[in-house]
């Protein structure tokens, strides 16, 4: 495959985005007021996302990656009528494949790398495609997709509302688009005991083992949080200690300070227990990231004797980001997102210097989507992103190759937010096993818009008010491509054959929409709504 991408210079990079495209392109519907608080807008009207049809159709990834040994779960993504029964064929030894489910566990013992045809059938047909499993040394070989609990209330988590958050991305059909990880945040903790001297699950919590048990059993995996301070950040028991106990009185020790680094580290019990209890996914949040403290927590997850995918967090030095790269599968390159266009944007956007250290096995990450049903403090709102935004934001980040974490309310999924998240051509994007993010490829000002923001009960600013075309390469030789309006005026965008470095006749596909537009030559124009996008494919014409 060309990889000509990564000669764009990177000065020109002012955004990486994934395309967001305006709610109607012709006719791009007004900015909507912020909905009061805990109310969920009726936004059905700007659904892109068609239906998807009775027939099967196979979804997510197309390569996995595990490690010899290790515990093996893959759920065949599929939409369609059900039932639906499974199969596959060209399974390496050792992994089995449940036909009712279409979950694959097991296994590998040895490293190699196999190519599997999975198979999906109902009454209305079926459908095949092929999936490559590669048992050796890397995961995460896509950007990971799930759901993490802090957006969705900050530390009022509990077992209920992770099990809440599991059966809906089961019965709203998410797991049908490749949607696996349901990651706890912080404020799960106890104290240390155990079998390892580890972290204990608090009452919040009791039985960690039996909930992974649990989201296994519906083809999901469990995440959790930790850091290598003494305290994390909502104050709970952190993964280092004063003492070799490993203990932290709350209570008696508050005055001090327990955002840093304890004397006695305790990252190999504290993994050693996760695998116990089957943890598939950890968030490692403090800041700055150290490379000794990453290092110490990879090696401790290397050896725990199974798959967890490691993400680190907060705002990632950007000098150590080839350590990055080594040690971890995702790393913040971001402080906290909020809800509105002035951080999502300028998180999404901001990504250009990051772009070389991204690829199969380890992710950019700009942290949360922000849409649905959001808050951080026990009181939810709806997110304050327009339709438009919330397309910019999904096409930005599914282009980028970020980490797609949903921050929601889960249990209150509405019918636009489940169509932002189970657009499966958008999500392809996303998943494709190239991994190269996309590059700014071209960039000029709106010449209709040179006024002020303002910003509710803030001072006039400036944002950026530019047009931009940001294009990736796909593993087919196809290029996905977003053309963003980030100015507050309506605006046409344009993608030249020139700037995505292709030539000849080219099928150009809506993704949001999932329809051909035509062939085109030379360029592609589109009509683009303020804070909106126009995400497209281009394959060459046959």
């Amino acid at each position: 495959m060309d990889r000509r991408w990564t000669g764009v210079a990177v000065a020109s990079l002012l955004g990486l985005v994934g395309a967001a495209m305006g709610a109607r392109a012709q006719e791009p519907p007004a900015a909507s007021a912020s909905p009061a608080a805990g109310t969920i807008p009726d936004y059905r009207a700007a659904i892109l996302t068609p239906a998807p049809p009775d027939t099967p159709r196979i979804n997510g990834p197309k390569i996995f990656g595990v490690r010899p040994g290790h515990p093996f779960l893959f759920t065949i993504a599929a939409t369609g009528a059900r039932p639906m029964t499974f199969a596959a064929t060209g399974l390496p030894a050792g992994l089995t494949l449940d036909e009712k489910t279409g979950r694959i566990t097991g296994r590998i013992a040895e490293p190699g790398q196999s190519t599997v045809t999975l198979v999906a059938r109902n009454a209305a047909g079926h459908a095949e495609r092929e999936l490559r499993i590669v048992c050796g040394d890397r995961l995460s070989l896509t950007p990971p997709l799930g759901w993490n609990s802090w957006n969705a209330g900050g530390p009022f988590v509990d077992a209920a509302k992770v099990r809440a958050a599991a059966r809906a991305m089961v019965d709203k059909g998410l797991v049908q688009h490749g949607w696996s990880y349901v990651n706890i945040d912080d404020a799960w903790q106890g104290k240390r005991g155990g079998r390892y001297g580890a972290i204990q699950p608090s009452d919040k919590f009791p039985d960690m083992k039996g909930l992974a048990d649990e989201l296994h059993a519906m083809g999901l995996k469990l995440g959790i949080y930790s850091t290598p301070w003494v305290t994390s950040y909502a104050s709970y028991i952190g993964g280092s200690a004063d003492n070799p106990e490993g203990t932290w009185d709350g209570e008696k020790d508050k005055e001090r300070a327990g955002r840093r680094h304890g004397k006695y580290p305790f990252a190999w019990a504290d993994a050693r227990q996760w695998a116990d209890w089957g943890i598939d996914y950890l968030k490692y949040d403090w800041n700055p990231n150290d490379v000794e403290h990453v290092r110490q927590m990879s090696d401790a997850l290397r050896y725990s004797a199974r798959d967890v995918v490691y993400s680190l967090s907060n705002s990632a030095p950007f000098e150590h980001a080839a350590d990055w790269a080594a040690y971890a599968n995702a790393w913040r390159t971001t402080g906290d997102i909020r809800d509105t266009w002035p951080s999502m944007s300028a998180k999404g956007f901001g990504q250009a210097k990051w772009t070389p250290f991204a690829g199969p096995g380890h992710w950019n990450d700009p942290d949360m989507l922000v849409v649905g049903l959001v808050g951080w403090e026990g009181k939810l709102h709806f997110t304050e992103l327009t339709p438009d935004e919330q397309y910019t934001h999904i096409s930005l980040w599914s282009l980028l190759a970020a980490p797609l974490l949903i921050g929601c309310d889960m249990a209150r999924l509405d019918d636009f937010t489940v169509s932002l998240l189970s657009n499966d051509e958008v999500l392809a994007v996303n998943q494709d096993a190239l991994g190269q993010p996309a590059l700014t490829v071209s960039q000029a000002p709106n010449p209709a818009d040179t006024g002020t923001d303002v910003l509710p009960g803030r001072a006039k600013i400036e944002l950026p008010r530019s047009l931009e075309v940001l294009a990736r390469p796909m593993e087919d030789g196809s290029v996905a491509a977003g053309l963003f309006n980030r100015s507050t005026k309506p605006a046409r965008v344009t993608a030249r054959w020139a700037d995505l470095k292709i030539e000849g006749r080219r099928r150009v596909r809506d993704l949001w929409r999932q329809k051909d537009l035509g062939t085109f030559e030379g360029e592609f124009a589109a009509e683009v709504a303020p804070h909106g996008v126009v995400m497209v494919q281009l394959f060459a014409d046959r």
